[in-house]
């Protein structure tokens, strides 16, 4: 079977102005960017060595000292990336240009309310702006959406994500002490990819919990988006699994009335070093007993869905694509699963009655 997973490319590539310059920045969007012929004309940030450090490595021919500067040389067809903390993402849009296009890093705020404050100025201004919910273009997620999408696998009935790693929180000091550390910043990464494939649930289901031993907030969550009394969506996951590799997962699977698949996050594994990704799917034939079939694909993650998030905003800009799939309009709802699955953890389930 050719699989078709990688993303479509703009007819123009245009020039990327990137405001911040953290890690994210340095590992992920300027490899995927050089990767895919992307130019990068600028990058600003307020620590001025990170800007030197990466202008350099990655030949971005402009720095500047700030977004107003930044802002008054870009031309009239820049795509500004911004890779800040969601705290300043109000702030920081309200700089740019009315009508411009923006990449905005995920997620859409660190609260709801946040959510709607970003939604509302993106409104205003009338931007095209996407969020940066990259997994939707991981190599195995695209591969497995071709083959849902051709009926192969028949009617999808099973969604599970499943997560029993160990996670160094040390390697993100701006979220370590987040509040609301697991769903807001690491299963929202699920919670999108699932709406991706499956649409709005009805309702949500969730509990999110700490370790007796860490500081963190949460570290562990389950959580269940109800579509029908036939499609289970489920999200488990575990960062507290620090016992050797042999009992870990990581893996996105999909099962259906004719077929599986499953594709093993090997980003996630051993973090973050990371292990290779595999992808594996299972088409029932009549008279033959179950055969999975892998298939090696280029690529992963991290960087490559970077790619995908930028050439969707590119191609809806320049009209190839009449749809911006990760719109602010978009991922919104997917915030609104995360608030709906914090509620939910806060009002706890139905307590039995023992009277009996």
């Amino acid at each position: 079977m050719e699989l078709i997973y990688k993303p479509k490319l703009p007819k123009e590539k245009r020039p990327i102005y990137i405001i911040g310059a953290g890690g994210i920045v340095r590992d992920a969007h300027l490899p995927a960017y050089k990767n895919a012929g992307f130019v990068v004309e600028g990058i600003t940030n307020r620590t001025k060595q990170r800007v030197a450090d990466l202008a350099a490595s990655f030949n971005i021919p402009n720095a500047y000292e700030n977004v107003e500067d930044m802002v008054k040389a870009a031309p009239e067809n820049a795509v500004f990336d911004l890779t800040l903390m969601p705290s300043q993402f109000v702030a920081t849009l309200e700089l740019l240009p009315d009508e411009s296009a923006v990449l905005i890093q995920k997620p859409m705020g660190d609260n709801y309310e946040q959510t709607l404050e970003i939604l509302e100025v993106c409104r205003r201004k009338k931007l095209k702006a996407a969020i940066n919910c990259q997994m939707r273009y991981a190599p195995y997620i695209m591969a497995a959406k071709h083959i849902i999408e051709q009926g192969l696998i028949g009617e999808l009935y099973d969604f599970e994500v499943r997560l029993t790693t160990y996670t160094p929180w040390e390697y993100f000091p701006n979220v370590v002490n987040h509040p609301r550390l697991e769903i807001q910043q690491h299963s929202i990464h699920y919670i999108d990819l699932i709406r991706s494939f499956l649409g709005n649930p009805k309702k949500v289901y969730s509990k999110t919990l700490k370790n007796p031993g860490k500081p963190m907030s949460s570290t562990r969550t389950t959580t269940i988006m109800d579509y029908s009394d036939e499609m289970r969506a489920i999200i488990n996951t575990n960062h507290d699994h620090n016992f050797g590799e042999k009992n870990q997962e990581s893996f996105v699977k999909w099962e259906g009335t004719k077929g599986a698949i499953k594709a093993r996050i090997g980003l996630l594994l051993d973090y973050p070093n990371g292990k290779p990704d595999l992808f594996q799917y299972c088409i029932i034939k009549e008279g033959e007993a179950p055969k999975w079939i892998e298939v090696e694909l280029e690529g992963s993650w991290f960087p490559d869905a970077f790619v995908g998030t930028m050439s969707s905003l590119m191609r809806y800009v320049e009209g190839s694509d009449s749809v911006l799939p990760t719109s602010v309009e978009d991922v919104v709802h997917s915030m609104a699963i995360v608030e709906a699955a914090y509620e939910s953890n806060n009002d706890g389930g139905v307590a039995p009655n023992y009277n009996i």
